[in-house]
């Protein structure tokens, strides 16, 4: 997993760590998003397809693609686009030196020896158009964190259960609003009849209230971006990150 970086929030101040998203690139290298240390971030009012994806190269293979911009949440509830380092300037094509054999390219880092592994493989996310993408990122994710079983539910019940499996249920909100509190107790009521851990996902962040009752429940919380990748915006979905389905 990527080294978290802090962003600060334009609308209340605060200071938030981000663990940028990585991506498999064509090559089969994971390719990590490079947000600009100390770049402001903006905050996200109106979304647009074009300001949703950035051009960034892949470091061992050299291929230049355009993916989707990374994004935070706050824990005010702001949603903001974590800018990047711009993409370098392609190096001029390696010719044949005269009278002998191309010079073999400098090793890369990566073909120096591969980094120690993590914990988990690398998330796989499922980019998001439709609100059924939402869900079916979020059940991904939740079986990356190690939780067996996750299906969608029939039909969405009254309380907004999206997702079930062993010890866990959680509601997904694909909406562009603000997840109100009425979410965030109805899916912990569920956790509770169920004796599992409620999680809830979001793609337009939290009302202050929601937030602040959410810390009170421990319910980890997560902001889902357009690449599908979720962000944990407090300590409980940290936690759950750390611990995955052992959290228990």
């Amino acid at each position: 997993m990527a080294d978290s970086v802090p962003v600060r929030c334009p609308a209340c101040r605060r200071e938030n760590a981000f663990t940028p998203p990585t991506f498999p690139c064509a090559c089969g290298a994971p390719l990590t998003m490079p947000v600009l240390r100390g770049g402001v971030p903006v905050e996200i009012l109106h979304r647009t397809w074009q300001a949703s994806w950035v051009e960034v190269r892949c470091e061992v293979c050299g291929r230049q693609d355009e993916w989707p911009a990374p994004e935070a949440g706050c824990v005010c509830g702001t949603v903001v686009r974590v800018p990047i380092t711009p993409a370098p300037t392609p190096p001029p094509p390696n010719f044949p030196s005269p009278g002998g054999p191309d010079r073999p390219a400098p090793r890369t880092r990566a073909e120096a020896g591969p980094p120690p592994a993590p914990q988990r493989p690398v998330f796989r996310p499922v980019t998001i158009r439709t609100a059924r993408d939402c869900v079916t990122a979020a059940a991904q994710y939740l079986k990356w964190l190690g939780f067996a079983d996750i299906a969608r539910t029939q039909e969405r019940t009254a309380s907004g259960v999206d997702l079930k499996g062993t010890g866990v249920v959680a509601q997904v909100d694909p909406t562009t609003r603000s997840t109100g509190l009425r979410e965030i107790e109805c899916v912990w009521l569920n956790g509770l009849t169920d004796a599992a851990i409620a999680v809830f996902f979001s793609l337009a962040g939290y009302a202050r209230d929601a937030r602040s009752r959410a810390d009170d429940l421990h319910i980890p919380l997560f902001v889902m971006d357009l690449t599908g990748t979720p962000q944990p915006v407090n300590d409980a979905a940290d936690e759950l990150i750390t611990y995955g389905a052992r959290r228990r």
